[in-house]
């Protein structure tokens, strides 16, 4: 008589490893937490493109001595060139291009839920941009615990505008 000897795996053996496994991917999961992990991404994004659109009025204001205006809390730029008496204004869409100054005005990244909000004093030498963050633990926010920016003049970011940019002579 051979006794034959097969090596493998018993069912308990396997139902033991697959349930540790779970219980690492539950615990990694929840360590990491992706929706918080996403808020994140989305918050930094709207930082960046704040940033951008600042760098871009910045370089108007040194063209044409003041900011452009808004219309709808939107760009109403000038778009004719410096030393022309003939000014022609049209109203540049979050999303749309504003060359020579960018190829494209940046628009909030969940669109159509939340926007950016642009607001320029009535003399155009000061201006002020808005965001919505999701997170209300972030350290740049306007005031602490997510409440809506002083300055915000009564738009609507789409949710509380709660994180801002101005220019250089004031602040949000």
């Amino acid at each position: 008589m051979k006794i034959k000897n097969i090596r493998g795996f018993t069912l308990i053996e396997l139902v033991v490893v697959v349930a540790i496994i779970g219980v690492m991917a539950t615990s990694v999961i929840a360590v990491l937490n992706p929706f918080a992990q996403f808020q994140k991404a989305n918050d930094a994004k709207r930082k960046t493109d704040l940033s951008q659109i600042q760098k871009a009025l910045e370089i108007y204001y040194q063209d044409y001595g003041s900011y452009p205006d808004q219309s709808d809390y939107q760009l109403d730029p000038i778009t004719s060139a410096p030393g022309v008496t003939r000014v022609i204004k049209t109203l540049k869409s979050w999303g749309s291009s504003w060359q020579p100054y960018m190829n494209v005005i940046p628009s909030d990244p969940t669109t159509p839920s939340k926007h950016y909000v642009y607001y320029v004093s009535n003399n155009g030498q000061t201006y002020y941009l808005y965001a919505s963050l999701d997170r209300t633990s972030d350290p740049q926010l306007c005031k602490a615990g997510g409440a809506s920016c002083t300055n915000v003049a009564g738009a609507s970011c789409g949710g509380t505008c709660n994180f801002g940019l101005t220019s250089p002579d004031t602040a949000p």
